[in-house]
This record gives structure tokens, C-alpha cells and sequence, in this order.
């Protein structure tokens, strides 16, 4: 949660800011104006309180970073791995951890031109030693190298659908025909929608998702969900 707030301290400070001045002013003009503005404020309040709370229980709580669902996308351990984040990595070392026989690799495919969210450039300045940094476009791995490619947080990022379709043809071409791509997004849904408010509006829609998928020469062969705001997509290359 602590990170959240370093990635998205503008956000909260103006956001706080905002609410305090409103709140001193309220008591300086009528009742009825007083509870006007109180009342239009309130959503504000309650979604950056929900926002911090459901990060925690997201985050800071072991159902996602124990990484115990990953028996329900891998019938048995990949030979080979990568691991392609944009910018911030959480995982790579407890992927390694968790699949400790296994060879692997770590992408970085930041890219200042498509990714423009501050939170993703704040992020950047705690990226792990480990990362190569890699084009999206042409991933610097071979045809079919991996069994599996996980993208963890990290998809979203690419916000043009044209984009995200280009990325996933990579993904497919350099998995084995047999591989699996692990994804884990938030999705734009009423369960984030609740926990974030407009915040959720920086998700994609599972519709992207599956369009993104489909035009990647992808098919998603389950989903299920790690808590009710985070969703695992797994794909195989389509038949």
C-alpha cells in the first residue's frame, strides 16, 4: 500500500488537499450550503479511504503474492519462463522462488512514447537489477522459446488496442505451441469501480482483453479471479 501512495502521491495530495478546503469552507457559509457540500464531497472521500484499503488487501495481503493460484493455470513446472513487466516488478523473484528448476527471464518493455501514466514513471525508479530492457514490438527472445510468458500488471499499459495486439503476437510467437500466457489485470468492472471509483477507469474492460487475445492469434482457456478485483487470464496459442 505504502507503494501505491509513492506511485500515486499527486493524486492523493491534491485529492486531500481539495477535500480540506472544501471541508474549512463549509463551516463558513449557510447550513444548508454546508450540507451541499459535504454531501458532494463525500464519494471523493470514501473512494481515496476504499482505494487505500482494497490496495492493502489487494497487496499486502499473501492471496495474490504467494502466488499459491498458479496451480490453477500450470499442470506442472515450464522448462523455461519469462516474465515481461513495464517498468515495475514485484514478481520476477518469487516466480524464481516459486518455480525454482525452471530457466528464466525478465523483460522491462517501458516505453515512454505509449506508456504516459505518472504512477508508471514513479514506478520505474524502483525497477529490479535483474530486468532487460526490451521493445515490446519485437521481443528479444526466440521463436517458441518459452513455455510460459507471465504479464502481471503490466499489459494495461499499453493503452492503444492496436498496440496490445502487436504486443501479443509477439507473446505468441515466442511461446511453444503448447505454452501459456499467465495474465493478471484489474478489470473495469462494478467490484473495482466500487474499490477505486474513476480510478478504475485507467482498467481495461474484459471485452479488451478478449479482442486483444483474439488478434494476437490467442484464446483464453480460463479465468478465474485471485480476489473479487483482480482477475488471471490464461491463454494458449489459438488452434
Amino acid at each position: 500500500m505504502t507503494k501505491i501512495l509513492r506511485f500515486n502521491w499527486r493524486f492523493y495530495a491534491a485529492t486531500t488537499a481539495g477535500l480540506a478546503a472544501v471541508w474549512i469552507a463549509a463551516w463558513w457559509v449557510p447550513p444548508m450550503w454546508r450540507i451541499l457540500l459535504l454531501g458532494a464531497t463525500a464519494p471523493a472521500a470514501i473512494w481515496t479511504c476504499a482505494s487505500l484499503l482494497v490496495s492493502y488487501y489487494i497487496y499486502d495481503r499473501p492471496a495474490l503474492y504467494s502466488l499459491g493460484w498458479l496451480d490453477r493455470c500450470l499442470p506442472r513446472e515450464p522448462r523455461r519462463w519469462v516474465n515481461i513487466h513495464a517498468g515495475f516488478d514485484e514478481t520476477s523473484d518469487r516466480l524464481a522462488v516459486r518455480l525454482p528448476s525452471s530457466e528464466s527471464q525478465v523483460l522491462d518493455i517501458y516505453d515512454v512514447r505509449e506508456m504516459t501514466e505518472q504512477s508508471i514513471q514513479e514506478a520505474r525508479s524502483t525497477r529490479t537489477s535483474r530486468s532487460k530492457a526490451a521493445d515490446w514490438r519485437s521481443l528479444p527472445l526466440g521463436d517458441g522459446e518459452m513455455d510460459t510468458a507471465f504479464l502481471i500488471f503490466a499489459a494495461h499499459e499499453l493503452r492503444r488496442p492496436e498496440a496490445r495486439a502487436q504486443f501479443f503476437r509477439e507473446v505468441a510467437r515466442v511461446l511453444r505451441e503448447d505454452g501459456e500466457v499467465i495474465l493478471v489485470e484489474h478489470l473495469r468492472d462494478w467490484a473495482n469501480f466500487l474499490a477505486f471509483g474513476p480510478g478504475c477507469l485507467h482498467f481495461l474492460a474484459e471485452g479488451a482483453w478478449r479482442q486483444a487475445a483474439v488478434a494476437g492469434g490467442l484464446q483464453i482457456r480460463n479465468r478465474f479471479r485471485v480476489t473479487p478485483f483482480v482477475n488471471v487470464f490464461v491463454m494458449r496459442k489459438a488452434l
